[in-house]
């Protein structure tokens, strides 16, 4: 573009074109944003003139839209229509409008004089990834804490202002969509100093959509944030927050350069596991990829080093030179724990290995993720996977299947149960460990072994309108929840707190309160720990033999609503046979639910045409005999496709 302009300027200075007139036109071209990023050198911009943030905020309040404008005012992109999410690249992202991973743009700012480097991470609001934003924020100095001016302060907008707190960071409030017609942004204001002691005059009034504001956003990056902590004379040492597989270069680490510089060719070390790499490339993200000759202390980069199996690249580990011999790890963050667990397995034996791979290299990339060899008779070899939550599995099962053409089964989720046991022989058939871990139904102990079982619970926040408070209060009262706190927002909305049983929660508590309330109240949750509790261990039994495979973990006071529901769905599914087959659900030897499948009867009478009674009851007679003689040797052909809609979610 630069030559095909040179080149039609000098044919018209062949033609006496205006002196003014060409200085005027190369002016208008060199001031163009575009122009102005080629020729920086971002390793000479001064600490002091670098600002690394995060855009926080409840679901669907504007992060990504106020990205945009972010990039294009800054000219990282040019102005187009079509400007829509530019950083949620993943095809689940644009499919569900949400995002689901932290994306990160480095740019330029000119301001007082000065121009100034920011490096902008854009986080994802729902709660089942709040791994992305805690890891995230380990890079940044400041936050930029979206609120919607129309839907008000939410659960996961209280969330994340107490994670930003904690960590110590700066906030700078703002106020999204302020040109929509039921915009309040003075009863949002006050909600913000309420919750949070905001003062409403350092609340920024923005439309992410329509650009207005958004400069003022920048300018106050600029002003409130401080500078990183970083010192390019020291040895080099960089924080790993982000990662993922390419198939041509192994593994890419996002990084965070927080002391010295790196080049391509030096060879630098991993703090956790020991192992040596030759620095093979360095690039910005602007959001695509720009290559650098260096980056130095304060930068967001990304480094290439040529590791080839994503076990090696582990988030939260120290990068740093191999000829400093010893390194300080830098402190980096603390992983979320999983919550929801779920059985992976291949829909056919031979997949396991294509499975395991994308597996494998999907986890580099969602470090939340955890994953242990599994094997189930039914379904064969596989893992179980651990999970943030309900909506962060099927995520997850969904980028299996379009970004790896896989086909997983994935099993109805569970939950982690903590389990004390008593008696000598128990803790030292468990290893000497007294407390044990169980979320497979299979591996829960004999009642005579246990002292104690407990299970996770959280610490649920709704925001809710005050009219349905009602039926929000039924529904976690079913659900086994304790109210622990209560505040009202302004006449309209409250903010409840519960103590709830994450078992609870799992599967639809969400879509029922959404349902309850029109759409209008928001949830969010934190683990809050274990809690003893009453649960009991409920075999499915067929014409009276154990299936393993259909064991579940349930509470006492909801084992007999269970039973009588799996039950009901085996009956519907389990084909019928020549034999009669019962389907019972036990507790303990008791029998809590039951139905019959009858089975196939061949009409023996039919060749009869008359005659003395006493043939057609001998006929029957003997088929009867035969019926209980085959109960006694056959065996139940329950098909594999009946485990798997049993055991799918």
């Amino acid at each position: 573009m630069v030559w095909c302009h040179l080149s039609h300027f000098r044919n018209f200075v062949r033609v006496s074109f205006h002196r003014t007139a060409f200085a005027n036109a190369t002016n208008h071209f060199h001031s163009s944003p575009r122009c102005r990023t080629d020729d920086v050198q971002y390793d000479q911009i001064p600490v002091s003139r670098i600002r690394n943030f995060s855009i926080i905020a409840h679901v669907d309040h504007g992060k990504s839209t106020l990205a945009d404008r972010l990039l294009e005012i800054t000219g990282t992109i040019a102005k187009h229509a079509g400007n829509r999410q530019v950083l949620d690249s993943l095809q689940v992202e644009k499919e569900r409008g949400i995002t689901v991973k932290a994306q990160t743009a480095s740019l330029l700012y000119q301001h007082a004089g000065e121009r100034y480097l920011l490096n902008l991470i854009d986080t994802p609001g729902h709660v089942d990834f709040s791994n992305e934003v805690s890891r995230s924020l380990a890079a940044c100095n400041g936050v930029v804490l979206l609120v919607d001016a129309n839907q008000g302060v939410q659960a996961q907008t209280v969330a994340n202002y107490h994670l930003a707190r904690s960590k110590h960071l700066t906030i700078v409030p703002v106020l999204n969509k302020i040109d929509l017609k039921n915009a309040r942004p003075e009863a949002v204001c006050n909600e913000l100093f309420t919750l949070f002691d905001i003062n409403p005059d350092e609340v920024l009034k923005v439309s992410a959509k329509l650009g207005t504001g958004c400069d003022e956003v920048l300018r106050s990056v600029i002003e409130r944030l401080s500078a990183p902590e970083a010192d390019r004379a020291a040895p080099f040492r960089a924080l790993i927050f982000d990662s993922w597989f390419d198939k041509y270069r192994g593994a890419l680490n996002l990084v965070y350069i927080r002391d010295g510089e790196i080049r391509p060719g030096q060879e630098i070390t991993s703090c956790h596991t020991g192992k040596a790499y030759e620095v093979k490339s360095l690039a910005l993200l602007q959001p695509d990829e720009r290559k650098v000759d260096r980056l130095v202390a304060g930068q967001v980069g990304l480094l290439g080093c040529n590791m080839r199996t994503s076990s090696e690249s582990q988030i939260g580990d120290t990068f740093f030179l191999k000829q400093n011999k010893t390194c300080i790890p830098l402190p980096g963050f603390k992983p979320l724990r999983p919550m929801v667990f779920a059985g992976v397995y291949p829909a056919d034996q031979a997949q396991h290995l294509a499975l395991k791979s994308a597996i494998e290299k999907l986890v580099l990339n969602d470090s939340a993720v955890t994953v242990t060899p599994d094997s189930s008779p039914a379904l064969g070899q596989g893992w179980r996977l651990g999970f943030l939550g309900l909506l962060h599995l099927d995520v997850f099962n969904q980028r299996l299947q379009q970004e790896y053409d896989a086909e997983p089964i994935v099993t109805a989720p569970s939950v982690t149960y903590k389990i004390k046991l008593q008696g000598s022989k128990a803790i030292a058939s468990h290893g000497g460990n007294d407390i044990v871990y169980i979320s497979n139904p299979a591996q829960l102990p004999d009642r005579t072994i246990v002292e104690e079982y407990y299970e996770p619970y959280v610490l649920g926040t709704i925001i809710a309108p005050t009219a349905c408070i009602g039926s929000i209060i039924g529904l976690c009262v079913e659900r086994r929840a304790v109210q622990k706190t209560s505040l009202n927002i302004d006449n309209e909305r409250i903010m409840t707190t519960y103590l709830m049983p994450l078992n609870e929660i799992v599967l639809d508590f969400h879509d029922h309160l959404k349902s309850i309330s029109s759409g209008y109240a928001s949830f969010d949750y934190e683990e809050h720990g274990y809690v003893a509790t009453s649960i009991v261990r409920m075999d499915v039994l067929l014409n009276g033999q154990l299936v393993e495979e259909l064991c579940t973990i349930v509470h006492t006071s909801k084992a007999q609503q269970h039973a009588r529901e799996l039950v009901v769905k085996l009956r519907d599914l389990i084909p019928r046979q020549m034999v009669q087959i019962a389907i019972q659900a036990v507790v303990g030897g008791k029998v809590l639910g039951r139905e019959t499948i009858k089975a196939y009867r061949k009409d023996v009478t039919s060749k009869l045409y008359g005659g003395d009674v006493t043939r057609r009851m001998k006929l029957l007679k003997q088929q009867s005999e035969g019926k209980k003689k085959m109960r006694a040797i056959a065996n139940i052909n329950v098909p594999r496709d009946t485990f798997i809609k049993v055991l799918k979610r």
